[in-house]
C-alpha cells in the first residue's frame, strides 16, 4: 500500500525512537521537563520569537493562539477555506465565543483592501475585529506557498487598526523551503504562529506555538484550560527535536509531489493542479467517477487519497514516500482511474 493522504502518517524514524527513549524528562506542568524547554527554545529562536510553547496537536496549539489573542464575541477575519474555519469543528465559536467574517481571499490570503473592508470597529452595536487569521503553506488551497511580500502586506492592514495576526504555520517549513527565504521572512510580520512537528518532518506527536514571553505566559495557562496541560511529555518533545533536523529533507517531499502531477497529467480525464509544496490536488470528474468511487478504485489498487471536495482527491507526499514509490503510484493510479 502507498499512503498518499497526509503527511501525517509518517512513522518516526529510528533515531526519533532512540530519542524518545533517551529523553531527560520531568513534569512539564512545574516547567522541569528539560527536553520540552530545549524544543521550546530552539523553535522560538528557529522562528525569530522571544518564547514557544508545545502543544499535543496542532488545531489545540491554533485555537488557543486565538483566545489568547482575542474578547469573547469579537470577529475573526480569514480565509473562507482556512484550516481554523474548515477543520477544526468551530472552536472559535465553541471555546472563544468569537465569531468569523470569513474572506473569499486570492490564494487564501486577503488584500490589505479585504482587511480594510472586513475590519470592524468596536461600538455599541458592533464586537469589532478581534485577530486576522493567516495560514502558510496554505491546505485547502493546495499546499499553497504564500510570499512573505503578501503576508506582511495583509498583517500591516491589520496592524494599522490595532488588530493582532496569527499565522496557521502547520507546513511554514515547505513554504520557506518553496520560496528559498528564511523561515523568518514568513513569520516576522505576525504576532504569534503555530508549526507542527508531525506533519512533513516526520514527528509522531506535536505542534508549536511561538509569539512573545507575554504572549506564551498566557498560552501557557490557556493550553491548561484546554486540558493541554501534560507531565512527562520529553518523550514526545525529543523526536520533535529530532524533527527540526528534517526540514531540509522537505525539498525531496515537493520534487516528489511534482514528479506525481507530471505523471498525473497523461491519465485521460485528470485535471491536475501544478503542486507549489508536497500537495497535489486532482479533479477527477473527467473520468466520470463520482470522488468516493475513485478512491475505492484506488484502494482497490493499493494507493490511500483523500477526498477534498464534490469532485477532488488530494495526494500528499512525505518523507515514507520515495520517488520509486510515486512511479509505482502513477502506474496504479492510471490503472484505477483512467478514463
Amino acid at each position: 500500500m502507498i499512503d498518499l493522504r497526509s503527511d501525517t502518517v509518517t512513522k518516526p524514524d529510528e533515531e526519533m525512537r532512540k530519542t524518545a527513549h533517551s529523553a531527560d524528562v520531568g513534569d512539564d506542568v512545574y516547567g522541569e521537563d528539560p527536553t520540552v524547554a530545549e524544543l521550546e527554545a530552539r523553535v522560538a529562536d528557529r522562528l525569530g520569537f522571544e518564547a514557544a510553547l508545545f502543544f499535543p496537536t496542532g488545531t489545540m496549539a491554533n485555537q488557543v493562539a486565538v483566545r489568547v489573542h482575542t474578547d469573547r464575541g469579537q470577529e475573526v477575519l480569514a480565509d473562507r477555506k482556512s484550516h481554523v474555519v474548515k477543520y477544526e469543528l468551530g472552536g472559535l465559536a465553541q471555546h472563544s465565543g468569537l465569531q468569523v467574517r470569513m474572506i473569499d481571499a486570492d490564494r487564501g490570503v486577503p488584500t490589505p483592501d479585504q482587511v480594510a473592508t472586513g475590519y470592524v470597529e468596536e461600538d455599541l452595536h458592533r464586537p469589532g475585529t478581534g485577530l486576522l487569521c493567516l495560514e502558510n503553506t496554505h491546505n485547502a488551497r493546495g499546499g499553497l506557498a504564500i510570499t512573505p511580500e503578501r503576508l506582511a502586506a495583509a498583517a500591516e492592514a491589520a496592524h494599522d487598526r490595532d488588530v493582532p495576526v496569527h499565522l496557521d504555520g502547520a507546513r511554514v517549513f515547505n513554504a520557506a523551503t518553496a520560496l528559498d527565504v528564511p523561515v523568518t521572512d514568513i513569520t516576522d510580520p505576525v504576532d504569534s504562529v503555530m508549526c507542527c512537528l508531525s506533519k512533513g518532518l516526520g514527528a509522531p506527536i506535536g505542534s508549536m506555538v511561538a509569539g512573545s514571553e507575554a504572549f506564551i505566559e498566557a498560552a501557557r495557562r490557556t493550553r491548561k484550560l484546554f486540558g493541554g496541560g501534560m507531565r512527562q511529555v520529553g518523550i514526545v518533545a525529543g523526536p520533535g527535536l529530532r524533527a527540526l533536523e528534517n526540514v531540509d529533507d522537505l525539498a525531496t517531499d515537493h520534487d516528489n509531489a511534482r514528479r506525481l502531477a507530471d505523471g498525473l497529467e497523461g491519465v485521460d480525464g485528470l485535471d491536475v493542479q501544478p503542486p507549489e509544496t508536497n500537495i497535489v490536488l486532482v479533479d477527477v470528474s473527467g473520468t466520470g467517477l463520482e470522488v468516493e468511487d475513485a478512491l475505492e478504485r484506488l484502494d482497490e489498487h493499493d494507493v490511500l487519497a483523500t477526498p477534498f471536495g464534490p469532485t477532488t482527491v488530494r495526494f500528499c507526499t512525505h518523507r515514507d514516500v520515495s520517488s520509486g514509490d510515486v512511479d509505482r503510484a502513477l502506474d496504479r493510479i492510471e490503472s484505477a482511474l483512467a478514463a
